[in-house]
């Protein structure tokens, strides 16, 4: 294999690699084992046919993907590494030339870490924040109790109010037909929570019981289902039931059922102490981030732009996980919201910028006063692991291996970097 390395503006750099012809020959054998059972051939069994007659009769182009697809994987992380560059994206790959018994010759486009200009970091002065307890704290935390201890009452006497919680069927129409996804029954609704696209909610205020109610609604301009995308649509609507949230009493009993304490005061008092610990923390973690974002800002550098899209694809990859764990998808939940994953892209993109900046600014503050992660540190990161996980320390270490074991010490150096930051700020 041999590689050529061009630097590009913008911090990108194309990697050109040529891979004997003998190696591409061996993909081509490779990918016809694996798919001769594909192959119908006059006079042969399937999957018998010899690769020479496959070729004839199909085209040699025919086992070029999977060939090529395993020249790159074989071939792309050795290239990385003679290239000497620390790239921060996934490749573009371009095959530039293919043929059999010829070498087979493909680029990679990529992001390089661009390079950063510090300004001033030290004795960076920020605002204290002011880790301040004050009663309409309390009264919110009280609220929030109260909300996580009420019940649902049935209401047979009033119509639908804001905040209620109704059962209904519905069935949804576009131009008098019934559309996919547009109709439910037994469907649980509550009405402020703006779950459901644009006024469908507002219009079942003032409905009651059994009521066949016509609700007029319109689908955002961007919604995920293009076929409804900007359309409007009659929903009928029958309301089966009606709950209010019924909120207990803010008094000694209250405060008996939910807490340790026989009466409100003490149980407030209490309050007041766990909230001026949070307080504090809070305050420690605003601190930290005004100091963090004031250097930041000080610092200068060109992040290319396959940096900011892969960070960002990064970003709603880990989203995506989190709605699979909560038994969603992410198109469920494109569906319900109106959003489209090129909206979301955009939402996403400022604070991976900003998440991009920090990182880079701190790694350039930890080579620049030579801060290493303590050994301490890094024992107890590996003992939490091994907790987690329940196995010893030492398989732990095991498992991470040489590359997570220093990807686990740069972001503990980061971390000191964080904290040397704040220790050298005026915190005024």
């Amino acid at each position: 294999m041999s590689l050529q390395v061009e630097k590009l503006e913008k911090n990108m750099a194309k990697l050109t690699v040529e891979v004997p012809a003998e190696q591409f020959d061996e993909a081509l054998k490779t990918s016809y084992n694996k798919n001769k059972n594909r192959f119908n051939i006059p006079g042969f069994r399937k999957g018998k046919a010899p690769q020479v007659m496959v070729e004839k009769m199909y085209g040699v182009e025919i086992l070029y993907e999977d060939a090529v697809d395993a020249v790159i994987n074989t071939t792309y992380r050795g290239a990385m590494d003679e290239s000497g560059l620390d790239i921060v994206s996934r490749p573009q790959i371009s095959v530039e030339q293919i043929e059999k018994g010829k070498p087979l010759i493909y680029s990679a486009l990529v992001a390089v870490k661009p390079e950063v200009t510090l300004g001033e970091y030290k004795g960076i002065e920020v605002e204290r924040a002011k880790p301040e307890v004050t009663d309409v704290d309390i009264e919110a935390e009280l609220k929030k109790v109260q909300e996580q201890n009420s019940r649902l009452v049935t209401v047979e006497d009033r119509s639908v109010e804001n905040g209620d919680q109704v059962v209904i069927d519905f069935d949804g129409y576009i131009d008098g037909v019934a559309f996919e996804g547009g109709k439910a029954e037994a469907y649980t609704l509550t009405i402020g929570s703006h779950s459901f696209i644009d006024t469908f909610e507002e219009q079942l205020i003032g409905k009651n019981i059994d009521e066949e109610i016509e609700v007029h609604v319109s689908f955002p301009e961007e919604y995920h289902a293009k076929e409804l995308a900007g359309k409007p649509a009659l929903f009928k609507v029958v309301i089966h039931e009606i709950k209010r949230k019924e909120l207990p009493e803010l008094d000694d009993e209250f405060a008996g059922e939910v807490s340790e304490f026989d009466t409100l005061d003490e149980y407030k008092a209490d309050l007041r102490a766990k909230l001026s610990e949070t307080k504090q923390q809070q305050a420690t973690t605003e601190n930290e981030n005004n100091v963090v974002e004031k250097v930041v800002s000080n610092a200068s550098m060109e992040i290319p732009e396959a940096m900011i899209e892969e960070q960002v694809s990064n970003t709603l990859e880990d989203y995506a996980r989190r709605m699979r764990s909560q038994g969603l998808t992410m198109e469920q939940y494109m569906q319900f919201t109106g959003m489209t994953e090129e909206r979301l892209r955009e939402d996403i993109r400022p604070q991976a910028e900003k998440r991009i900046r920090t990182r880079l600014v701190l790694e350039a503050i930890v080579a620049a006063e030579n801060i290493e992660a303590p050994e301490d540190a890094v024992e107890a990161e590996i003992k939490k692991m091994a907790d987690t996980y329940k196995m010893e320390p030492d398989r732990a270490k095991e498992l991470l291996g040489e590359e997570g074991l220093q990807r686990m010490k740069e972001d503990l150096a980061v971390q000191e970097a964080v904290d040397f930051l704040v220790a050298e700020a005026k915190l005024v």
